[in-house]
Order: structure tokens, then sequence, then C-alpha cells
């Protein structure tokens, strides 16, 4: 059973787009769009490098699927999303970046069930501002729990074009 939870979120709520949701719970295939998957291994999801082996997935498969604009930003989001997994979630599973039409999300699954919750305001604050980074750079994001002892944080960012047609790569 899949619970969604209510806690402070952005735009879209806790809830995923549709099409994110039926992707992530249903497990149905995007059409027209992509997916890649990136999975972690025991021993490299507690290293900060695997900060850094994330952004570097998110840059190969962003280029593949000509979406160049939101690389950065993708790269921010997914740093964020996989610190937070590292600190707060015991460890980091996999990362999943989900293309469809003009969106782009990106999915960290931990081993936690606690539910993420940003930290107010604090510009002195050495840690904390993570969240509010992903907050203010995607059109929404949010947490899921699938069943089990893991969370799924989702957060969708919106791209000036969408990606190449699986049938006609963009050159």
């Amino acid at each position: 059973m899949t619970t969604f939870d209510t806690g402070p979120q952005a735009a879209i709520g806790s809830r995923p787009p549709g099409w994110l949701s039926s992707a992530l719970l249903a497990g149905h295939a995007l059409r027209n769009g992509y997916d890649a998957v990136f999975p972690f291994h025991e021993l490299s999801a507690f290293e900060p490098a695997c900060v850094a082996t994330a952004r570097r997935f998110v840059d190969r498969t962003l280029g593949g699927w000509a979406v160049r604009d939101l690389a950065y930003d993708t790269q921010l989001v997914v740093s964020e999303l996989v610190t937070n997994a590292m600190r707060h979630g015991g460890g980091a599973v996999q990362l999943r970046l989900l293309a469809h039409e003009r969106h782009l999300a990106c999915v960290v699954t931990d081993y936690s069930s606690a539910s993420p919750v940003p930290s107010p305001p604090d510009v002195l604050a050495e840690f904390g501002r993570g969240l509010r980074l992903v907050e203010a750079l995607c059109s929404g994001w949010g947490w899921l729990f699938p069943g089990g002892p893991s969370k799924l944080v989702w957060a969708v960012l919106t791209s000036e074009s969408g990606p190449a047609s699986p049938a006609r790569p963009r050159h």
C-alpha cells in the first residue's frame, strides 16, 4: 500500500503529477518519454563521491536526451536529494531520471520511512538549505512511501523544450 505524506510541500503538493505517479507506483512505461536509473552500490551509498557520480550521471543522461537547458539545475537538485538520502535517509538506494514532454523528474530512493522536512530559514546555519533550494528550482517536489522500509523523494523541473523524440534524436 502506498501512502502520501501531507507535510510542507512546494507547488504540486505531496502527490506527484499523474505521469510520474503512473511510472513510480504502477510501473507503467512513459509514452514518448525517457527513463534512466542509476543504482547506488551499498558501499558507496554513504561516500561523498557518490554525489559527484550522480551529477555525472545527470550530465550524461540529459546530454543523450538533448535536454541540456536543465543540466545545471538538475545537477543541483540531484546533489541535494542524494546528500539528504545519505545524511537523513540511511543511504541512497537509487537515482531515477524521467523525462515527459517538458518535464524532468529526479527521484531518489533511500532507506528511511521518515518524511523530509525543510529546515526553518536561518541565514547563519551551515546546513539546512537543501530542500529550500529544491523548492526554488522545481515546479513541485514531494515524497511517497511505496511500501516497505524505503521512501521516494521526487522533484520535477520544467524545460523550455522537451526531450528529443525517441524515434528521432536531436543533434
